[in-house]
Parts: structure tokens; sequence; C-alpha cells
């Protein structure tokens, strides 16, 4: 899936002229936005309310954080997620994500959505309609007209929502959803259990306090949730999004079938320091290492040999150092740009 940055680039370098008047669409001002002396837009000005006087939530919204994008699980203590779960979304990490619905064009789930990329809201007094920059997906309806959920729904991708409003917040409640989707980039499983809960409070012009609680008694021992905080974009648009890659399913890869022993990925559990300050967490669990830090959700890391591993969320690759003794000194980092050497502090953490 491209950024917002590498397809700009790859439009500017086939396209110029619709590409120029593309960057003159993205970057017209919005009308009603709050101006500081700069032009810039001022995003702690008061949240803008509707005619009948409730916070009017309409606009562009940043996605809630990339790292629950990846692992949606990754704050629950070991056993939260129930054997059968855990054991799928390790199978899938193992297997490179290659049967994810985002590899086979089909649809991401709601929680997805909402930490992914940007999002329009559409605020009318009877509904909202909620856009996603993402591919494969489908808009988004949430009645505020008073109905209920419906008793018996056709399992959808992302379910049926309706709201109510609590003072300035607009709780959103979402079933009837298929066990397709995954939570998560990374595999987590989603059943027809799931109940998902969303709250929504304007706080200022440009941030929105956002909530999202995960109900899935199929999947997980108890619901869960995940808060952040939403930035407004203003004077900018969604960009079509379109998926083509289940044509190249047959060039996806899966599971190197390289396996290590519990004991040597226990050797490499630990806290390694970058600098005073930043800290990589390692943690080995049965035959998977797990690594967090740097923007890294905890989420196992691929086997590539015996001292060698990549991350399933980021292109970053984890090389672990020893000394003439055997045992771990530092880790290297490499990244695109750069490797970085982080010393190992101390042990299992």
């Amino acid at each position: 899936m491209k950024s917002r940055l590498l397809r700009a680039t790859v439009m500017a370098a086939a396209l110029l002229v619709p590409t120029v008047a593309a960057a003159q669409w993205l970057n017209y001002p919005t009308p009603g936005t709050p101006r500081l002396p700069d032009g810039k837009a001022d995003l702690k000005a008061p949240a803008p309310r509707t005619s009948d006087g409730k916070p009017d939530l309409s606009g562009v919204w940043r996605g809630a954080g990339p790292s629950y994008r990846f692992n949606i699980a990754q704050d629950l203590k070991p056993g939260e997620v129930k054997p059968w779960a855990e054991a799928l979304f390790l199978q899938r990490v193992r297997d490179s994500r290659k049967d994810s619905p985002l590899a086979k064009c089909l649809p991401v789930s709601l929680p997805f959505q909402d930490f992914f990329s940007l999002a329009r809201i559409i605020q009318t007094p009877a509904l909202l309609m909620i856009v996603y920059e993402a591919p494969n997906s489908p808009h988004r309806t949430v009645y505020t007209d008073g109905r209920d959920l419906p008793k018996d729904p056709n399992p959808t991708w992302l379910g049926y929502s309706v709201g109510r409003w609590e003072g300035d917040t607009l709780i959103v409640t979402t079933a009837g959803f298929n066990d397709k989707a995954w939570l998560d980039s990374a595999g987590h499983p989603q059943t027809e259990a799931l109940r998902v809960t969303e709250r929504f409070r304007r706080l200022d012009f440009g941030h929105l306090e956002f909530e999202i609680t995960i109900d899935d008694p199929t999947a997980f021992t108890r619901p869960f949730s995940v808060k952040s905080v939403r930035l407004l974009v203003p004077d900018t648009d969604l960009l079509e999004d379109v998926c083509e890659n289940e044509r190249d399913g047959r060039h996806l890869s899966g599971d190197t079938g390289i396996r290590l022993s519990p004991q040597l990925l226990a050797s490499y559990a630990g806290v390694y320091e970058l600098a005073p300050g930043r800290e990589i967490v390692v943690s080995a669990i049965d035959d998977m290492l797990f690594v967090q830090g740097l923007g890294e959700p905890k989420l196992p890391l691929l086997v590539q040999s015996d001292t060698q591993f990549m991350s399933t969320a980021t292109p970053a690759g984890f090389e672990f150092v020893k000394d003439a003794q055997g045992h771990v000194t530092h880790l290297v980092v490499r990244g695109i740009a750069a490797d970085q050497t982080a010393v190992r502090t101390r042990g299992n953490p």
C-alpha cells in the first residue's frame, strides 16, 4: 500500500500537469477554518457546533495512531487473548500476513480503519458519514436518529452503527460484523460476536478525543479499550486509493520455515539502549521473539537466521551480536537510512 507521499511522488513522475492540479486541490483552504496571523489553521480555537447546539465533528482527521493499527491487543496481558485466537494470530505473523484481507484487496476492519490513515466525517442531524482514505473499504454510516441496532443483521465487514449523544460526547455502538476481517494488520481475528464502542469528543477546533472499546468474548477474555487524540488535517482532501494487489498474489511469500529453539530466543530477551531514554525491549514467548520500541508495536519478529530477524510492521531488520564467550552484547537495528546500535543493559525484562 502506498503512502500519501509515495502516491504523490509516483503521480508527479508520470503526469506533471494533472499532479499540479491535484496539489492545488489538496491545498485548497477549508472554508470556515479559524486562522492564526500567519494564515495557518488555529487548531486551539473553540470547537464548532451545529445549529442544534451539538459539537460538529465534521472534518478530515488523522488516524488514532499507527502502533495499534499493527497490534490492537499489544497492551493485553498473557492469557487475555484466547488460545485459539492467539495461535491464529501468531500463524498469520509467521506467514507474513499473506492471507490478510488487505493483501487480497478485501475490506479491512473497523479498528484498523480507526488507527490507519485519514478519515472524513460528515455530520448531519440524522446521521454521520465516515469516508476512509484506505483501499478496499466502503464508506460507513452512523445513524443518530434514535434507531436501534438490527436484531439479526446480515454480517458485514464494517458492521452496523448507531450513535447517541451524552453531553458533548458521541457514543457509537457497532455490531453485526463478519468473521473475515482482521482487527489489525498483524492478524488478530474478529468473530461475529464482536461489538465495538467508539467515543468521540471534540476538545477544540483541531483535537478529537477518541476511545475505542473492543468486546469480542469469542476471541478475548475481557473487553479492552484504547484511547487517543486525533488531529484535524485542514486544507487537504482524501486521495483515491485503489487496490490491485491480488494480481500479484502468486508472488506473496509466507513462513520462512526457520525455527529457533526457545532457549536461543530467550538468550536474546532483554533491554537494549540506543541512547539515554531510548530503549528497545525484546521478549521471547515459546518459539517467537517480540520487540517493542522505536515506534515498533509489540509484535513477533520474522526469523531470517540464527541471529537476524525482520520486523512485521516496518522495514527494519534486527541483528543480535555476541562476544567471544557467546553472550549477547548489543543489537543492530538496520533501517532504510542507516544502522543503529543498541547496547544490552539487562537480561530478561
